[in-house]
């Protein structure tokens, strides 16, 4: 209260309590209005001045509010006790964030994995799930203390040449994820049609959820979470279903976890499991979720209490995931390692195999498959709709209209995934060869998401007391290193068996030097040890550097 006023002793609490509401919400709208606003501007309400379908992370309105926050809490105070209520208002985007862990892709990794490997692979598993948490909190991290998504700051962190890049590379990773999720979807509805309905039909059908996303994301945050939530009950109950079905061995499971073994035979499946865990959209995907929240990044102590929660609550959705990844992998690995089959199962001919192998019974696993992968691919492509406009409103600082952005969005995606589906739909074999592709092509984009999410929350001036330390910043960088490395090998592995010919050979050699010049660079721009010995050899680099 200002000082001049006196205050008025006799004003109910709850006249109080509302006025310090509403000058939250008017803080927070202005808060999310352009910098160039105004002051006349501030006199206007907002529904006037920010249009509910133009484009924003989360304007005031759309955002859920933490009934217990101290909205008038001006200190850092320590966080509060522990709180279930709390911690269900809070639970939804870390949810959202897992359903990247259960895409197709990572469906035909888990189960190639399988089969191939048996369960000698589950304790990869389980620490590739543990290093993607690490990169999924470091980005609601920086979601939370900032209040903008890493799309946004991107563009004010990087020049502009740079900035379109990141763009442009976001966006063909977010195109190449999309691709794979909808033919898994579209694999999904021809097993559920029992062939009836062909590939391009099932792409078309999947292709409507951009719609179906519109209409729920206008019923509210809450109620796009709750779908995801049966989205992800509804995978569960179906791999477990299969899990039951198919008996794997309890030692050997548990001796997969425990014991870590690796062959020269399991090597490509090895890098399949940990390539899969960190998908690019899905980090900048993070970031803006969180910020369904209503929470003021300008008082620490509701930063530090979303922080904890939002640990919490992305802790346990990638612990459901890993769940649902076990199963796949462990059935897959019952039923075919070690025979013949093993080196020909792919995403296509997953449920015919399960079929000829455990049968119909009172309900065929082959429609229970089915179903769990029409739920992977239906949530999967919906999130991918949900990043590629994140992406794109970032980067470019568009001001569309949500639903012609989300149309965009999905156009991008949806016509050259018709296109993929006419032309490789002649033979198991060829979207075989087309996953490989897209596997490369998500590889290839990691570093962009990685090193970008690592120099910000690690700049003191963004994050203030949120800055990740040195011990964690070693840790943060040692994962993005080491994924870096092994989808590195992916590639190296690759295109070693499939470029031919010179020509071909010195394009990818020159692509090569230009794609590891501009991941120097962006390592050149943050703050740790590799970036002080690179700035030794590139002159006019500084670990710090603004545009």
């Amino acid at each position: 209260m200002n000082s001049t006023t006196p205050p008025d002793n006799h004003a109910p609490r709850n006249s109080q309590s509302e006025a310090q509401l509403l000058q939250a919400d008017e803080n927070e709208s202005r808060r999310l209005l352009p910098l160039s606003a105004s002051p006349k501007s501030d006199a206007i309400p907002i529904q006037s001045e920010v249009d509910d379908d133009e484009e924003a992370a989360y304007d005031a309105r759309q955002k859920v509010l933490i009934s217990d926050f101290e909205l008038d809490s001006p200190n850092y105070s320590g966080a509060p006790p522990f709180s279930w209520k709390k911690l269900w208002m809070f639970t939804g985007p870390g949810f959202l964030m897992s359903i990247a862990f259960l895409d197709p892709g990572n469906l035909e990794g888990d189960l190639q994995a399988g089969a191939i490997a048996g369960y000698s692979l589950l304790w990869l598993l389980m620490w590739a799930t543990a290093m993607g948490l690490l990169i999924q909190l470091l980005s609601a991290r920086l979601g939370v203390a900032t209040g903008q998504h890493l799309a946004e700051l991107c563009r004010d962190e990087y020049p502009d040449w740079a900035r379109i890049v990141l763009w442009f590379m976001a966006e063909v990773a977010l195109i190449g994820a999309d691709i794979q999720e909808v033919i898994g979807s579209a694999i999904a509805i021809q097993i559920l049609s029992r062939g009836f309905l062909p590939l391009w039909a099932g792409v078309l059908i999947t292709a409507a959820d951009c719609f179906i996303f519109l209409l729920l994301e206008n019923y509210g945050v809450r109620k796009l979470e709750a779908v995801f939530a049966v989205l992800i009950t509804t995978m569960g109950l179906s791999f477990a279903w299969m899990f039951a079905d198919a008996k794997p061995s309890r030692k050997e499971l548990i001796v997969g976890l425990l014991v870590p073994r690796l062959s020269s035979r399991t090597i490509r499946q090895a890098v399949g499991v940990v390539g899969c865990v960190i998908m690019p959209h899905n980090v900048f995907l993070h970031s803006a979720l969180v910020q369904s929240r209503k929470i003021d990044p300008d008082k620490k102590d509701q930063v530090l209490e979303a922080l904890n929660y939002y640990s919490i609550e992305s802790s346990a959705a990638l612990f459901v995931s890993f769940l649902i990844n076990l199963c796949v992998t462990t059935v897959f690995a019952k039923g075919f390692s070690g025979s013949k089959q093993a080196e020909y199962i792919g995403l296509v001919n997953a449920g015919q195999y399960l079929e000829e192998k455990y049968g119909g019974g009172l309900f065929p696993i082959l429609y229970i498959w089915g179903i769990g992968l029409l739920a992977a691919g239906t949530s999967s492509t919906i999130t991918g709709t949900y990043a590629g406009q994140f992406i794109m409103g970032g980067f470019l600082n568009l001001r569309l209209k949500k639903s012609l952005r989300a149309l965009i969005t999905r156009s991008c995606a949806i016509v050259p995934t018709i296109i993929v589906a006419l032309v490789f739909n002649k033979s198991e074999s060829s979207l075989d060869i087309l996953n490989e592709w897209l596997n490369v092509l998500q590889s290839i984009q990691i570093p962009f998401a990685l090193i970008p999410l690592l120099t910000l929350v690690s700049k003191e001036q963004l994050m203030g007391a949120f800055k990740i330390g040195p011990l964690l910043g070693r840790a943060a960088w040692t994962v993005a290193g080491l994924v870096m490395v092994i989808n590195g090998y992916l590639l190296l592995h690759f295109f070693l068996s499939e470029v031919n010919g010179l020509l071909i050979g010195s394009l990818v050699s020159t692509g090569t030097a230009v794609y590891i010049a501009f991941v120097v660079y962006l390592i050149s721009r943050s703050d740790c040890e590799l970036s002080n010995w690179l700035s030794r050899f590139i002159p006019n680099t500084s670990t710090c550097c603004g545009n």
